[in-house]
């Protein structure tokens, strides 16, 4: 399974499971993020913009 499938399966589950739960987690992910600037988040970017 390439790199972009995974993360639109993990896009699609976190929608869903926003969808669900009244507690936006794609927001608070998205401010961790911005706020923590994760070293998976950049190799998770690189990998994409490599292919």
């Amino acid at each position: 399974m390439t790199l972009k499938t995974r993360c639109l399966i993990g896009l699609v589950v976190l929608s869903i499971v926003d969808a669900v739960i009244p507690v936006p987690i794609v927001g608070l992910i998205l401010i961790f993020v911005i706020l923590q600037k994760p070293p998976w988040f950049y190799k998770l970017l690189s990998e994409l913009y490599e292919a």
